[in-house]
Formats: C-alpha cells, sequence, structure tokens
C-alpha cells in the first residue's frame, strides 16, 4: 500500500478497532485459478499471536477456498469511512484557489497465513462468535441456538472456516493531514453540515490530536 508518512497509522490498537467496527473484508487470493476476491465477514481475535488472528467462513460452493488452501498468504483489507472531499471547504480556495479535489479514507490491509479447516466444533465457534459480534448490541439479540440443531448441522455442512494469522497489518488514514489548520477545519465544518458524521470525526480526531481511530 502506498504510504505517506502522514498518513501512516501504525497504532495496531488503532487497527484491530477499525477490523471490529468494519468486519466485512475484501479476502484477495493469487493462486492457481489467478486473482480472486470476495467481502466476507471476519471475526478478529485480538489477543492470539504477535498481530492477531483472523477466522473466516466460506460457502463450500465458493472456490475461494480452494485458492486459499494452495497458497502461503493471502491479503484481507478493511475499509472504514470514506468521503469525497471539495476543495470549495478549503480556506485556501479563497487566497489562492490553488486547490484540488481529494478522497478522505481509513483503510487496513492485513497479509495473512490461512488455514482451511473443516471441523465442525471449530465452525460452529466461528458461527456463534461473529453472530454475537453483530447481534451483540440489538436489544434482543438472535442466537444459533435460538434455530434447531438439526437445521444448524446441516448449514455447517454448507461451508469451509479458514484460520488466519496475521503475518503484517498496515493501517492508512487519509483523513486530511497534509492540509493546513484552517483547511481541515473547513472540511470538519463541511463534512459536519453535509452530515457525514463519521469522517467528520475522525479529520476532527487528527486535527486536535485526539486520533483514538474507528471504533476505538
Amino acid at each position: 500500500m502506498y504510504q505517506p508518512p502522514h498518513f501512516r497509522e501504525d497504532r495496531v490498537a488503532v487497527q484491530h478497532a477499525l477490523i471490529r467496527t468494519f468486519p466485512l473484508g475484501l479476502l484477495v487470493t493469487a493462486g492457481p485459478g489467478g486473482l480472486m476476491a470476495n467481502p466476507v465477514p471476519f471475526t478478529l481475535y485480538e489477543e492470539e499471536g504477535e498481530r492477531g488472528m483472523l477466522r473466516v467462513h466460506l460457502a463450500r460452493a465458493n472456490p475461494q477456498w480452494r485458492e486459499l488452501g494452495a497458497v502461503e498468504e493471502c491479503l484481507v483489507v478493511f475499509q472504514g469511512p470514506q468521503e469525497y472531499i471539495t476543495p470549495s471547504w478549503y480556506a485556501t480556495k479563497a487566497e489562492t484557489g490553488k486547490v484540488v479535489p481529494t478522497w478522505n479514507y481509513a483503510t487496513v490491509h492485513v497479509r495473512a497465513r490461512p488455514t482451511v479447516i473443516e471441523d465442525a466444533a471449530w465452525l460452529r465457534r466461528q458461527v456463534d462468535d461473529l453472530t454475537g459480534l453483530a447481534e451483540g448490541r440489538r436489544p434482543a439479540p438472535w442466537q444459533v441456538s435460538d434455530a434447531p440443531s438439526d437445521f444448524v448441522a446441516a448449514q455447517l455442512k454448507g461451508i469451509i472456516g479458514v484460520e488466519m494469522p496475521i503475518l503484517a497489518i498496515e493501517g492508512k488514514w487519509k483523513v486530511s493531514q497534509n492540509r493546513n489548520p484552517a483547511d481541515r477545519a473547513g472540511v470538519v465544518g463541511g463534512l459536519r453540515h453535509e452530515q457525514r458524521e463519521a469522517m467528520a470525526d475522525l479529520v476532527e480526531a487528527y486535527l486536535t490530536g485526539r486520533a483514538p481511530g474507528p471504533g476505538a
């Protein structure tokens, strides 16, 4: 990933926070079948390994799981907030006119070593954990155990698990850090006026030095 120094976000806790908040990752492989990419929701286990562990399941009908069994590593891309930034928000526009549009975003790229898993107990745990992640904040959370056990067992036969120790992780928070304070304040104001609060919060956090990252 192209990484200008002012956009780098190397804090693992902040990177992990984005993954927790935006768990739908783009899983990319370059195996015997060529390049392949699929969006799938991941569970992150921060305490496992040096940089954390990712777990995921794929449909048996999805050929990418066979690609994962044939490669040493894969790439997973997690995308946080992203917004178009108009130069009309910059104070510099009124001063010199020397401004251009850009795009702000936060993203985490993970390189991981995949291991394909077919064990039913492993799959049930991953499905339970993923469901808990998504349902946990609901007033009446649905649980996998709410469905009939024979139905769940049949559904598990239709999926394949993948466990991925994280080999390397990169974070890039491109949130107007290369603009002067007046321009950045203008971006915050413009985003809030258009009710694009997630990116406004990020730009303001990095402007004021708080910068916890999404979900932290």
